[in-house]
């Protein structure tokens, strides 16, 4: 992979940590939370996506359209289920489990419905990822471990939803060849009117849900499109089979954030969990 590819990604990795970050920040509803930062981040994004529209680099087609709408949908569930994790269960188990689960079930996803095959590397891989979500999880018989067990699996859930999207994503910018910039903006854009009759349903807490959570809304809506147009442009470089496990370096920097700002416990376990998630999804890529 060439060392700028390397670059756009772990500056996507951080970018990605920070806004995790933030949403567990959020004091509001988790509804009209989800829904301001992706109206927020569809501002941020449609006055550059709409740049390749006009050059002309990127015509208005029934891929984009396609493309975009299966991605909001996605993205939607993603975002509800990472953002109810983050309410319920702490960042330094819900953040590293869900980014590790995600490789291993798109993995899975390739083996079932594609027809690949699980070379004995990539098989370690996912043994040595369920190792280190146990590690981070720590024992679920003594003391707060079931309280950290009931994380892990929302943490599980959402990456589920990650697999989904980013095998969706990836199809869409490298075989369609949709501009990742404009191909971002449609999907925050699509979000934003998904989510709007629930949050239409809830008016009377929004300008309470706005000015609680001006902070961290406007913290995602800056830096989570920041992440993930890096990696967007990174795959059309580079293949998703490396892209993804280096983007999940993240993690680490994910329970170090945990520990300081929220001061979870057990930091070195986390740590040691995370690096074991991570060199299983390194060991996956291969």
């Amino acid at each position: 992979m060439p060392g700028g590819t390397i670059a756009i990604v772990l500056v996507a990795a951080v970018a990605h940590a920070i806004w995790n970050t933030a949403s567990k920040y959020k004091r509001g509803d988790t509804v009209l939370f989800v829904w301001a930062y992706t109206c927020a981040a569809a501002l941020v994004c449609v006055p550059l996506g709409v740049v390749p529209v006009i050059t002309g680099t990127q015509p208005v087609s029934w891929q984009l359209v396609v493309g975009s709408t299966v991605s909001a949908v996605m993205h939607v569930v993603y975002s509800l289920t990472l953002q109810t994790g983050y309410d319920r269960f702490e960042l330094g188990v819900v953040y590293p489990v869900a980014r590790g689960t995600g490789p291993v079930v798109t993995m899975l996803s390739a083996i079932l419905l594609l027809g690949e095959r699980l070379s004995a590397i990539a098989a370690l891989g996912a043994v040595v990822v369920v190792v280190g979500i146990v590690v981070v999880a720590g024992n679920p018989f003594r003391g707060g471990g079931r309280q950290a067990l009931h994380g892990v699996l929302w943490g599980a859930a959402t990456g589920a939803t990650i697999a989904a999207y980013t095998l969706w994503d990836s199809h869409s910018v490298t075989s369609l060849h949709l501009a990742p910039v404009t191909y971002l903006a449609g999907t925050f854009l699509l979000q934003g009117l998904i989510l709007a009759p629930r949050a239409l349903r809830r008016r009377d807490q929004i300008p309470t849900a706005l000015r609680v959570d001006a902070a961290p809304i406007v913290t995602i809506a800056v830096f989570s499109p920041l992440a993930y147009v890096l990696v967007l442009t990174a795959m059309r470089t580079a293949p998703v089979a490396l892209v993804a496990p280096l983007r999940e370096s993240s993690i680490v920097i994910g329970s170090l954030l945990a520990w300081r700002l929220f001061h979870e416990a057990h930091l070195a376990r986390r740590v040691i969990g995370a690096a074991i998630v991570l060199a299983g999804i390194a060991a996956i890529s291969l």
